[in-house]
């Protein structure tokens, strides 16, 4: 079984780069082969123009944080996070003044005598996180280092996970299937199914302009519709629907159909309707009037409108990749 085929892909140096897909799509895969844990069948590995493909991981200017960040439990957190430099032989004071310095920038200054069981998952993962990056190594590697926080945390943590990246200056590679997160940190992303990359771009690009139907259904909700033999993609809120007294702005598209449903769903509110022609489609409405405004569009016949600049065709097949490469 073949994990990860015909990949070919470049990360700038500096820059937040994020592997997103669903469970099994290989983006795993794709990033132990690039720490030294997996080696490639075929193609190279390069980092800062060197090939470092035959080397150990112990070897490469890399270190990776995990989703159950691998902390020694029977060591302090200023032990933890020192680790790396005392196996290097960096003096204890230099150690020190390190340390310190990496306990300030992930805001746990004076929980260095902690141990980790003492600790919020919250702040192990930033134990994790300053361990890493006290190693000043070239790449860091965070395997869904969020994946065990609730929401509100993680939420708070990819804030913090992007400002941290900002101030140190290293290139960051996290591998993620959250959507949402990988939109909120990265420069960009490498959208990953079935072992390929189907999409490489800034998160807006992304989203406002999928090039395949994976990349348009994978990131938020898309409604795909079939015109002519073209396949083409246009975002619930970007739709507007208008009754019987609205009219459409010169130059939109207009269709026909049902609103068949509508759900609230805190902040905005979902409409699924059925068009004359069968397809079914989602709008979003934010909630800015009163919570149940939206329900005067249930089970009314509406017209259902878009911008063209809102429409994007899709490619009929993923984005053509080969050779393993990485810097």
């Amino acid at each position: 079984m073949v994990a990860v085929a015909g990949v070919d892909l470049t990360v700038e140096e500096g820059e937040f780069f994020t592997l997103l897909g669903p469970s099994g799509s290989g983006k795993t895969t794709l990033l132990r082969i690039i720490a030294g844990f997996e080696r490639p069948d075929a193609g190279s590995i390069e980092l800062g123009g060197r090939d470092v493909t035959s080397l150990p991981p112990h070897l490469r200017e890399t270190n990776t944080v995990f989703q159950d960040y691998a902390l020694f439990p029977h060591m302090s957190v200023g032990d933890n996070i020192g680790y790396g430099l005392r196996i290097k032989g960096v003096p204890a004071a230099e150690r020190r003044r390190r340390v310190e310095r990496a306990l300030q920038m992930v805001r746990l200054t004076g929980l260095d005598a902690r141990r980790p069981n003492q600790l919020s998952g919250g702040q192990r993962q930033r134990v994790a996180l300053a361990r890493a990056v006290i190693n000043e190594p070239e790449v860091l590697l965070l395997d869904e280092p969020l994946g065990a926080l609730d929401l509100k945390l993680r939420q708070e943590m990819q804030l913090e996970l992007k400002r941290i990246q900002k101030e140190v200056g290293i290139t960051f590679v996290y591998v993620t299937h959250d959507q949402e997160e990988a939109l909120t940190m990265s420069d960009r992303v490498a959208v990953v199914a079935n072992g390929r990359i189907e999409q490489v771009g800034p998160p807006v690009e992304l989203y406002e302009r999928p090039a395949t139907e994976f990349v348009a259904g994978f990131i938020g909700i898309s409604n795909l519709l079939t015109r002519g033999g073209i396949r083409f993609v246009v975002r619930p809120e970007k739709l507007r629907m208008l009754l019987e007294n609205d009219s459409p702005e010169p130059g939109m598209t207009v269709e026909l159909g049902v609103v068949e449903q509508v759900v609230y769903v805190g902040q905005a509110t979902r409409y699924n309707i059925r068009l004359d022609g069968g397809e079914q489609l989602v709008a979003v409405r934010q909630n800015t009037d009163a919570a149940d405004e939206g329900l005067q569009y249930d089970g009314r016949r509406i017209r259902l409108a878009w911008a063209p600049e809102h429409t994007f065709v899709l490619d009929q097949k993923p984005a053509a990749v080969e050779n393993t490469k990485e810097r």
